[in-house]
């Protein structure tokens, strides 16, 4: 698979993304499908209230179309397993994140699904990817980065699974706070991945689906960076949270994950910092969790904020890529 290939893949999906959203986000907000802010949340988002949600079936919708064409087109002519479980895991997590937004929109309750309706559609969807890719003998191992060491982990291997699915699709959930954070720093983890499992593996319905969603994450950048004319939702978040999982245990690049995916990683350990902290001691360790609404609290302006954790995300995607190409 050549370089056009991979610069076409892009292409197509920014252009599907770009050309749709004229006529998606009008009609989000003639739906009145405009996000809620939170009350406890920092009181310069509040003249956000209204801005249309769930932009990201956009996303969805691009992928997904990219992918197959591409595939189709390029790869064996058929389209492999690997595809369909990483568009059944983009749809999966997306329809769920769907199903929140619609409520809190819709049905106007803030806080959308239940903990434990959510966690359920989760670990459903993570079940399901496990009996997948054990029918197709999909190998148990991890391997650690930079070294040829494996560790088999057989039946522990469905428990990695489901904690990496559920995990990176809330841990990138919460990272989708600001305007083109999230859409920024997952374009530059996806772009990672795109480029391992292009050079490393090579892996190239892997590799078109993971350039689609850079694609499509640039062309929603147009009309999510600040200010924002639209926001992707859970619908959005949910679904590149558990893509990006599922890319990387196709890839073996499990622990990988950690690092390409820094910048998710702290802003889910703030959180649990912060909870934890308040909990034990009635102190918070920083002004606001995530950790992007603690840097707003301090006075950086939204694009300061967003900027920094564009190029903190760069940074853990190169050494991602030169931990795992270069580093024997």
């Amino acid at each position: 698979m050549n370089i056009y290939v991979l610069m076409m893949t892009i292409a197509i999906a920014f252009l599907i993304t770009v050309l749709l959203s004229p006529f998606f986000i009008p009609f989000l907000r003639r739906l009145k499908f405009g996000q809620s802010i939170r009350d406890e949340g920092p009181q310069s988002h509040i003249k956000k209230t209204g801005t249309p949600t769930m932009g990201g079936i956009m996303i969805v919708i691009s992928v997904t179309a990219t992918s197959i064409i591409m595939v189709s087109k390029f790869s064996s002519g058929s389209i492999g397993y690997e595809l369909w479980l990483l568009i059944f895991v983009l749809v999966g997590y997306g329809f769920l994140g769907f199903l929140d937004d619609f409520i809190k929109v819709a049905m106007k309750r803030n806080l959308g699904l239940t903990s434990k309706q959510k966690m359920l559609g989760q670990l459903i969807i993570a079940l399901v990817f496990y009996f997948i890719i054990q029918y197709n003998g999909f190998a148990t191992y991890i391997h650690i980065p930079g070294t040829a060491i494996q560790w088999e982990l057989g039946w522990g291997y469905a428990l990695l699974i489901i904690f990496m699915l559920v995990g990176a699709s809330n841990a990138v959930n919460l990272t989708d706070g600001l305007d083109g954070l999230l859409a920024g720093t997952a374009a530059i983890a996806f772009g990672a991945f795109g480029i391992l499992a292009w050079y490393g593996f090579p892996q190239s319905e892997v590799t078109i689906f993971s350039l689609a969603v850079v694609g499509a994450l640039l062309g929603f950048l147009v009309f999510n960076a600040h200010p924002a004319k639209v926001f992707m939702g859970d619908t959005g978040s949910l679904a590149l949270g558990g893509s990006i999982a599922a890319i990387a245990i196709l890839t073996k690049l499990e622990i990988i994950l950690v690092i390409i995916g820094g910048v998710f990683v702290i802003e889910t350990l703030s959180v649990i910092i912060q909870v934890i902290s308040f909990k034990t001691t009635g102190k918070r360790v920083f002004k606001m969790s995530p950790l992007h609404h603690h840097y707003e609290l301090l006075g950086w302006s939204e694009w300061r904020v967003v900027t920094t954790f564009w190029l903190v995300g760069l940074i853990f995607a190169a050494l991602g890529i030169y931990i795992e190409v270069w580093i024997v």
